[in-house]
């Protein structure tokens, strides 16, 4: 597991990583990459499957689907409404 704290990175698994900085030479959007599967907002510390139906949705997950670490939970709502 990767430490949080470690500034390189902080992601909970080696695959976590790999597959959140997967970047496709084909694709310039990874949402439009069929080999790219997890999205990860740094801004609220989210991680989803990407929906591939030509948007960029994602669906939220709280375990990691390599090493079953939890998740960090959302800041979502910790920000301010305007």
């Amino acid at each position: 597991m990767v430490a949080r704290d470690d500034p390189m990175e902080r992601h909970c698994c080696e695959d976590m990583r790999r597959e959140v900085e997967r970047d496709c030479d084909q694709h310039p959007d990874r949402f439009d990459c069929p080999d790219c599967l997890i999205d990860y907002s740094p801004r609220f510390h989210e991680y989803g499957l990407i929906v591939h139906d030509g948007g960029t949705s994602v669906m939220l997950i709280r375990f990691c689907p390599w090493c079953g670490a939890r998740l960090p939970d959302s800041l979502r709502a910790d920000e301010q409404v305007s």
